[in-house]
């Protein structure tokens, strides 16, 4: 079991001098929580059994908090601390002077860092702290790194500009206020690395990249034990993998189980089908259709029958069939687990490894190369830690008072009785495309609602970064709730995600917020849809938004996988 010495160690890490040591550190003052986790890893991973079979990102230029410090002084623009308006601090941040001896130490760093793409990563004062993760709130930048010496300097610097401004977003400013920090608590580092992956003709990206962490607290199943671990993981750069786009969870002991069922139009429903890359000849950040790039998927890379499916007439076919009019290629991930065990083995070892040298669970981010068995570690952070109640009885209530009901995904816990449910209505969430309109009034009843540990319910995926997925909601927009429903309903092809892996599941578990999946029209699951439609309601600032008032409260089983939501 890890130690409360490894954990102490770790606490009083001098991350600082590691990149001192390197000449990859502008700046004198702290470095910040995400490249303290990189820093430890080198220092974890050096002379272990690991260390050949790991790689590190061969540079990290970070530019440490006393820079953003110093920008806002030089610039006299300490008001941004009270300032609401985040356009007008985005519009001051992207007009700020650098000094001309922060602009030279970038121009040499260029040189340490090559002619990759690079990836500019926030690392602030508060990130990936024990406590804390801060995870998805901050900015993340790429360049594509081409054209003249000149251009490339541009973008890293606006890059960087653009990371510190995101100290001043709404979530992290909501995040920051309801775990009692204020602003000026806040302070910016920013990590500049090269981006992990390979060349594919005028497109570079990782083959493979994900997530993983070293313990599993929100489970689908009892089957999966919390110390199992789990990997998320997509085609193409990682983003899909750490917000609530679609990716392929795996259960490191279990890889074979899908939360999100077995069958054909489950399997097809679930997975991926766009990637994301950098174009090199544009000099962008792009995302791309499988079905349009499949031909070149299939010329690119030898272990595409590992990842790829062809989704038609419900039936997966082999990633080379020919294609229907209505078929449709999915990133599956099927045969991954059998063809490449290596991948899993190793993730299962790293994550043990690293678990122990911290002495508290983990979250990494990494890259994978199937041909090369090129596995590249580019962060890591302490996992925030989620502390399950003890057994729940679960009560009966009449029909008529059990408005939701849920057997999947259940963890224990209570929320004994609020007076308050905020509803957005399925059929009409997606009719028009005001999808940011219905999230921008759950953020209003969201404020006028603290305090309340309100229950929130709604279609699809919560936060999701396709509105076709779900409420694209930012998390000072739902930060009050005290439980989160998701509700299935197939016919309109809205899904919960039944993974642990994503932000939006980390700042659950930091904020204790309750989390109830429900699969309308499936087998022990409850959505009383006549209560909501005949029910009184106070209008919320868009037709699909709705505020019952009443005594609600929820009670959530593990052991029995009950969940459900009742009125008292």
């Amino acid at each position: 079991m890890p130690g409360r010495e490894n954990l102490s160690y770790f606490s009083r890490f001098d991350a600082e001098s590691v990149y001192a040591e390197r000449g990859w550190l502008i700046g004198k003052g702290p470095v910040g929580g995400k490249a303290k986790g990189l820093a430890f890893a080198f220092f974890a991973l050096k002379g272990s059994p690991l260390e050949e079979a790991v790689n590190l990102p061969p540079a990290t230029l970070v530019v440490s908090t006393e820079i953003f410090l110093d920008f806002i002084r030089d610039n006299r623009m300490e008001w941004v601390y009270s300032e609401p308006d985040i356009n007008r601090i985005n519009l001051a941040f992207s007009k700020g002077r650098l000094r001309e001896s922060f602009r030279a130490d970038l121009a040499r760093g260029m040189e340490t860092l090559g002619d990759r793409p690079l990836a500019i990563r926030s690392s602030s004062l508060l990130e990936d702290s024990v406590q804390l993760s801060f995870a998805g709130k901050y900015e993340t930048c790429f360049s594509a790194n081409t054209g003249s010496q000149e251009r490339r300097n541009r973008e890293l610097e606006d890059g960087i500009r653009s990371v510190w401004a995101s100290v001043f977003n709404p979530a992290p400013r909501a995040y920051r206020m309801k775990h009692g920090f204020r602003d000026e608590d806040e302070a910016m580092a920013v990590l500049v690395q090269p981006l992990m992956g390979k060349p594919h003709g005028h497109l570079y990206y990782p083959e493979l990249a994900g997530a993983a962490f070293s313990k599993v607290y929100r489970r689908p199943t009892p089957r999966v034990r919390k110390e199992d671990g789990l990997m998320r993981i997509c085609f193409g750069l990682g983003t899909r993998t750490v917000d609530r786009a679609k990716a392929r969870v795996f259960y490191l002991t279990n890889p074979n189980l899908r939360p999100e069922g077995n069958q054909p139009g489950e399997i097809a429903m679930a997975s991926q089908v766009e990637f994301d890359y950098i174009d090199r000849n544009f000099g962008s950040f792009m995302t791309g259709s499988l079905r349009q790039f499949l031909p070149y998927i299939l010329k690119q890379h030898k272990s595409v029958h590992s990842f790829v499916e062809i989704y038609t007439d419900n039936l997966l076919y082999w990633a080379g069939s020919p294609l229907k009019r209505f078929s449709k290629p999915i990133f599956s991930f099927s045969a991954l687990p059998t063809r490449h065990p290596y991948l899993f083995q190793l993730m299962r070892s790293l994550l043990g490894h690293l678990e122990q040298s911290m002495g508290i669970p983990v979250d990494i981010e990494f890259t994978y190369e199937t041909e090369t068995r090129e596995l590249s570690l580019i962060q890591m952070r302490p996992l925030a830690s989620y502390s399950e109640m003890a057994k729940v009885n679960i009560p009966e209530v009449p029909e008529d008072r059990l408005l939701l009901r849920g057997n999947r995904m259940v963890s224990n816990g209570i929320l004994e009785k609020t007076e308050s449910l905020l509803y957005v209505d399925p059929d009409l969430y997606g009719t028009d495309a005001t999808f940011y309109e219905v999230a921008r009034a759950v953020g209003n009843a969201n404020t006028a609602l603290a305090g309340s540990k309100y229950i929130l319910v709604g279609p699809g995926r919560w936060g999701s970064t396709n509105p076709d997925l779900g409420v694209p909601v930012k998390y000072n927009e739902i930060c009050h709730c005290g439980c989160l429903v998701e509700v299935g309903i197939r016919e309109s092809n809205f899904t919960p995600e039944l993974s642990y892996g994503t932000h939006f599941f980390l700042d659950l578990d930091v904020d204790g917020i309750l989390y109830l999946p429900v699969f309308a029209g499936e087998s022990g699951n409850v959505f009383n849809k006549d209560w909501f439609d005949n029910s009184p309601y106070e209008k919320g600032t868009h037709p699909a938004v709705r505020i019952y008032h009443g005594n609600f409260a929820v009670y959530m089983d593990g052991d029995s996988e009950i969940g459900q939501v009742i009125l008292l």
